[in-house]
């Protein structure tokens, strides 16, 4: 039997008591298991690069120091082989009893897969041609109670890898990629907004009422003031106070709450891009969005060029902009708009089973047979505008047709993932929306917006014209990894409580 394998009558909850008893050994020999620090001087990745020319068979008389996770080992009698895996790779240890002395390498082999183990010794090239430690120390630095899964097999069902997402960043190396290129994507983000001249700003993400989209929030008590305070559903109307203010060009990459249901597209709890920007509107906003996609994509991919799913995504420019009214038009065969009558466009719900509520007017309804009969058949980069007004309480009545708003919503393979409007700025008309909001939540419409007087107060002291901009990173995220679902992209998805 290999030493980095397990008897197969062994099940994980005896092979806890066999590590436990070899913990309670080591602390009874004098050893301490979980060490205070430990001093590296190389990493994997380093040692790699500057050991790239070191020729087979050769031994260098450097001396490093090394540490990582052991991932697996290999006994040859007087020799053994450790594979420890740190931040940035893995480097193998060439472990020799001559070297290390018999009770050194003793200790060497009785450690557990999955250990944190250090180790000091000189540079050198098997005769394979593995770069390696040959080390004249090895030191447990934090024992591993519980196994890693079967070497071979890996961590492969799906609800235990959201939950464990520890383990499954040990077992799955491709896991640790996407993420790593979500990191990235954050990083090329800031960047690219710094170099556009906007401010990152932090608003509450504890407010007294939540603005800003129409969602239902969760809500929490303070307990020192007495008051219901509710997890952000988006920073927007705290940002565009700092347009109030003075600041021209403000973004936030948030994190907002939805009391909603979860599915392969949506979390309870996600990372937005907000931004904002004095005295520019949809077009400008629809140019900063192509520009910042386009831009991080060259940056942490190298390409335009993307396969998501089995499908060719081109990021080119320039990308399509159509209205809603023409899109529902070409998909239901008839030119549809809000101006169509009311009856007509519950006959187009009712013929292609949407359900129509009460209290829906034109607007609603041509949004609900875009979203049914356009939105997932938008493969490429389609900029969808003019969005009817009833649908978008936060955005400006476009000048040419006041039923419609200078919106739109950018949708990539099916899906929204940015949207943007030219800001209301009017604290009369805005009023007027944030009432009509009210009246439908008292209907009984949970997401429906309430009247924020703070809101409306900043507005009265006049807000310059600006754009505003939402941008989904977590949906941006699964694009760039061919990612199916948000939760292969969030380090800690939520879940259903353990049965």
């Amino acid at each position: 039997m290999a030493a980095d394998e397990r008897p197969d009558d062994v099940q994980p909850l005896d092979e806890f008591a066999l590590r436990r008893s070899k913990l309670d050994a080591l602390r009874s020999a004098g050893t301490e298991p979980y060490v205070n620090g430990f001093e590296v001087t190389d990493r994997s990745l380093d040692l790699a690069e500057r050991y790239a020319d070191l020729e087979p068979g050769s031994e260098t008389e450097d001396v490093v120091t090394v540490a990582g996770r052991l991932v697996a080992k290999r006994d040859q009698g007087k020799l053994a082989f450790l594979v420890l895996r740190d931040g940035m790779g893995e480097i193998q240890l060439f472990v020799r009893s001559n070297v290390l002395g018999d009770e050194g390498f003793a200790f060497a082999k009785d450690l557990d897969l999955g250990d944190w183990v250090g180790a000091t010794g000189v540079v050198l090239r098997s005769r394979r041609g593995e770069l390696s430690v040959q080390p004249t120390e090895v030191s447990l630095l934090s024992k591993a109670l519980r196994p890693l899964p079967e070497k071979y097999h890996g961590l492969t069902d799906t609800e235990t890898r959201y939950r464990q997402r520890y383990v499954d960043l040990i077992a799955n190396p491709e896991v640790r990629e996407v993420f790593e290129v979500r990191f990235r994507v954050i990083s090329a983000i800031r960047r690219f907004m710094e170099s556009r001249g906007y401010l990152e700003v932090e608003t509450p993400m504890l407010q007294p009422i939540p603005g800003g989209a129409t969602a239902r929030p969760f809500v929490t008590h303070h307990n020192a003031l007495d008051m219901s305070l509710y997890l952000r559903i988006a920073p927007e109307l705290y940002l565009k106070r700092l347009l109030v203010g003075g600041f021209e060009r403000v973004y936030e990459i948030n994190r907002s709450f939805r009391n909603e249901g979860m599915s392969p597209r949506h979390n309870p709890e996600f990372t937005m891009l907000e931004a904002y920007e004095a005295f520019g509107d949809m077009r400008s906003m629809m140019e900063i969005t192509e520009a910042l996609i386009t831009s991080v994509a060259e940056e942490v991919l190298g390409t335009l060029d993307l396969e998501y799913q089995g499908k060719a995504v081109s990021l080119r420019s320039p990308w399509r902009a159509a209205t809603m009214s023409e899109l529902v038009s070409e998909a239901a065969g008839s030119a549809l708009s809000v101006h169509t009558p009311f009856d007509e466009l519950k006959a187009q719900c009712d013929r292609h089973e949407i359900p129509v509520e009460k209290g829906w007017g034109a607007g609603k309804l041509l949004n609900e047979l875009f979203e049914k009969l356009v939105e997932h058949t938008l493969h490429e980069p389609t900029f969808v505008t003019l969005y009817p007004a009833e649908t978008s309480p936060l955005a400006r009545r476009n000048d040419a047709d006041p039923e419609l708003t200078d919106r739109f919503e950018l949708i990539i393979t099916g899906r929204e993932f940015a949207n943007a409007f030219s800001e209301l700025i009017d604290p009369v008309d805005q009023r007027g929306r944030f009432e009509a909001q009210a009246a439908a939540k008292d209907a009984g419409d949970v997401e429906a917006m309430w009247v924020d007087e703070d809101y409306l107060r900043a507005q009265e002291h006049g807000m310059p014209p600006a754009g505003g901009l939402g941008i989904g990173i977590d949906r941006l995220v699964m694009l760039l990894t061919d990612s199916p679902s948000i939760r292969d992209v969030l380090l800690f998805p939520h879940m259903r409580p353990e049965a």
